[in-house]
């Protein structure tokens, strides 16, 4: 959780953004969160009643502080929407739970985010086609999972061949790559697959995970981007999303440096970029 602080620590020595520019979301409420999960999960969530088996696949203990964290959470990335639709771009300044699924959580994700924020758009008539771009190291299984069967929810996933998880779910368009790849062949492959996503389908909506952990110096990421290639990465998926004019929720994602910092300087530059492109 340290990098959370730290990321809003460098954004506000940016000198880019006004105080107001940083809101507290409001929590999710239980209605936004059942359209994406089954009702005894959170139920067991919210009271404390989740076995030895769902804690240890949650991988952190349960506290009413973890609750309240992972609704907002989930609060920020719809917060994130809203704020997307109405001016072209809203960012989470953490989220990108992706690993939770209907009725477990998973991967250090209890609720997940994108598949909640996804599926509120649509419900409050705000957004009907609605993009997951998720460019996490990790595949976004329980996103996946959850929007299977909305046709009118476009997932895509860019991760790593051989990461968690394991067992994989089928997203709409999912890229599964090597390990190692580097700046030019993942960029050669996003590019490609942006096309797909904007041609194809004609989104109303991108929500886009720019998790930090495709980074070489990634404890868990196996891929071999560099900061410079991830900062190109959220310029394309950014770009594209201003060229076709459709607005863009943004969540962190995961990111899990040997150097924090480096994890931190990830975060700011997708800000940043998102910042001088849409504001």
């Amino acid at each position: 959780m340290v990098k959370y602080a730290r990321l809003r620590e460098r954004l506000e020595a940016s000198g880019m953004f006004e105080a107001n520019d940083f809101r507290v979301p409001e929590a999710a409420s239980d209605e936004a969160i059942l359209r994406a999960h089954d009702a005894g999960y959170l139920a067991r969530v919210r009271d404390g009643e989740l076995d030895q088996t769902e804690v240890r696949r949650i991988g952190f203990p349960w506290s009413a502080e973890m609750v309240e964290r992972s609704r907002r959470s989930a609060g920020a990335t719809l917060a994130a929407c809203r704020t997307a639709l109405a001016e072209g771009c809203g960012i989470n300044l953490a989220g990108g739970t992706h690993h939770a699924h209907r009725d477990f959580g998973s991967g250090f994700c209890v609720f997940n985010d994108a598949a909640i924020a996804a599926l509120a758009m649509r419900a409050e008539g705000r957004a009907q086609r609605i993009a997951v771009i998720d460019c996490d190291v990790h595949q976004g299984d329980g996103t996946a999972s959850i929007l299977a069967a909305e046709a009118d929810v476009f997932t895509c996933s860019l991760h790593g061949e051989r990461n968690f998880p394991f067992r994989k779910q089928n997203s709409d368009l999912d890229v599964a790559l090597p390990d190692n790849t580097a700046d030019e062949a993942y960029l050669d492959i996003l590019r490609t697959t942006l096309e797909h996503v904007f041609s194809m389908f004609k989104p109303e909506l991108v929500i886009y995970l720019a998790g930090a952990d495709p980074y070489s110096g990634d404890r868990l990421g196996r891929l071999g981007l560099t900061i410079e290639g991830l900062a190109a990465r959220d310029q394309m998926v950014l770009e594209h999303c201003r060229a076709a004019s459709v607005p863009v929720a943004v969540a962190m994602a995961g990111g899990y440096a040997h150097q924090i910092d480096d994890t931190v300087a990830i975060h700011v530059t997708t800000v940043l970029t998102a910042a001088r492109l849409f504001g």
